[in-house]
């Protein structure tokens, strides 16, 4: 067992490299921390946000990190290095949500503007700004095949998008409160929602609907 020490605030959320030999954590002290997984020693502090970062996520290749902040901006790093390599401008709002597609070409970030954006991973270009969500965009994730985004918000609504074209596929509206996180099975025929009420829902991505609705959390 480890304990890494060494942000100055609160820890948002961590994330661990394809290969396992990395992890990321970020916090309301600005920056994203990179730790030997192996050793439990810190590896790169990136520093350049100007506000709390809430998300971070490693490419499948590991070679990049994003991180989504309050700032209003994702940046991707050079995982190796530390080295910033690009800043993504064009929320409105707070950055709550990145994520790499499975082939590393697309970043998706969610933010309290409302909207889900896909960017160009190597150049930073925005391709999609994806609008349909009535509040805080909180968890966004890429389906295995990459063929889909599924978006939370505290709407209390998944929607899932084809990343291709940017058309909303479902929207998935029986939640009973906001939707904090998403995540795919991995053969990408049920995507679960965890939400503020205490509940995991389980829906069908095909058809849009509910399989299960799983209780035993206390709130």
């Amino acid at each position: 067992m480890q304990t890494l020490e060494g942000q100055g605030g609160a820890v948002w959320a961590v994330a661990f490299s394809p290969d396992g030999r990395l992890v990321a954590s970020c916090s309301d002290d600005g920056t994203v921390k990179l730790w030997d997984a192996t050793k439990g020693v810190l590896w790169q502090s990136l520093d350049g946000h100007e506000g709390w970062v809430m998300a971070v996520a490693f490419s499948p290749d590991c070679r990049l990190v994003a991180s989504g902040s309050y700032d209003r901006t994702v940046k991707l790093w050079d995982a190796t290095t530390g080295a910033p390599r690009l800043s993504l401008e064009g929320h409105r709002g707070a950055v709550w949500a990145v994520a790499f597609s499975p082939d590393g070409r697309l970043v998706a970030s969610g933010s309290d503007d409302g909207t889900v954006k896909f960017w160009d991973a190597t150049t930073g270009g925005a391709l999609q700004s994806l609008e349909g969500h009535q509040g805080w965009v909180m968890a966004v994730v890429f389906s295995p095949d990459g063929c889909l985004v599924a978006s939370g918000s505290d709407d209390g609504t998944v929607k899932l998008w084809d990343t291709t074209t940017g058309a909303l596929r479902r929207s998935l509206e029986s939640h009973g409160g906001a939707v904090r996180a998403v995540a795919f099975s991995p053969n990408g025929r049920l995507v679960a929602s965890g939400l503020d009420d205490g509940t995991v829902k389980l829906w069908d991505t095909t058809t849009g609907a509910l399989r299960q609705s799983l209780e035993g959390h206390g709130g």
